[in-house]
């Protein structure tokens, strides 16, 4: 019994090890990464539309980016049409369907889909599934789509905050035919969930930007 209790403890040792290493390493080297993936450092430390909104983020603020060979134009109609009741977020259906969130992704632009105000609605899932959905709170045609949720809890509504989050797209020409499309998340508050679940956004992220791309060209 003895010799069990002792074989127990190590096997537990070397799992805080390795777990503290794995930590350790996505701190420092992963989650740099994924938190300005495909941005330059001049896009990670801009100033962009819908910062105004969160002053003083609470939590880690990222700044994600892709280039697209297509006019700001060219690449608009596909942010407008984003939702769940609409054109879907671009990003892995099969990932989605995982989760029970079951979007389909739109392939051309649809014209009923084109008319966006402030305060719409954006929902990430069909249906009442899933996250609570985003408010429109802030457009500006053909350049930034910023999108963010209203205090929902007490304790939010008593931070005197207006918006809890912001998630803008932004769309910054190159040349001609090239265009940068710059993502930023910011939050006026932190919790415990958002670090749960920030490397699975990170990734849905990511398809979606590489998902506007490719429909975009």
């Amino acid at each position: 019994m003895k010799r069990f209790f002792e074989i127990l403890l190590r096997v537990v040792f070397v799992i805080i090890v390795l777990v503290l290493l794995t930590w350790g390493v996505y701190q420092l080297a992963l989650k740099p990464w994924q938190t300005t993936w495909g941005a330059t450092a001049v896009e990670a430390a801009a100033a962009l539309p819908g910062d105004d909104l969160i002053t003083n983020p609470q939590s880690d603020q990222t700044t994600r980016a892709i280039t697209i060979h297509a006019t700001p134009e060219q690449i608009w109609p596909w942010l407008v049409q984003m939702g769940a009741d609409k054109g879907g977020l671009y990003t892995y259906e099969w990932l989605e369907r995982m989760i029970q969130c079951r979007n389909t992704n739109a392939d051309r632009i649809h014209s009923e889909w084109q008319q966006l105000n402030l305060e719409d609605i954006v929902t990430m899932c069909p249906g009442s599934f899933g996250p609570p959905p985003y408010q429109v709170a802030q457009i500006v045609p053909g350049q930034a789509l910023v999108i963010g949720h209203h205090p929902l809890s007490e304790a939010e509504m008593a931070s005197g905050l207006v918006w809890t989050d912001s998630w803008a797209f932004v769309l910054q020409p190159v040349d001609a035919q090239i265009t940068r499309l710059v993502v930023r998340n910011r939050a006026g508050f932190d919790a415990p969930w958002r670090h749960w679940i920030e490397f699975g956004s990170f990734i849905m992220e990511r398809g979606m930007l590489r998902g506007i791309r490719n429909r975009a060209e």
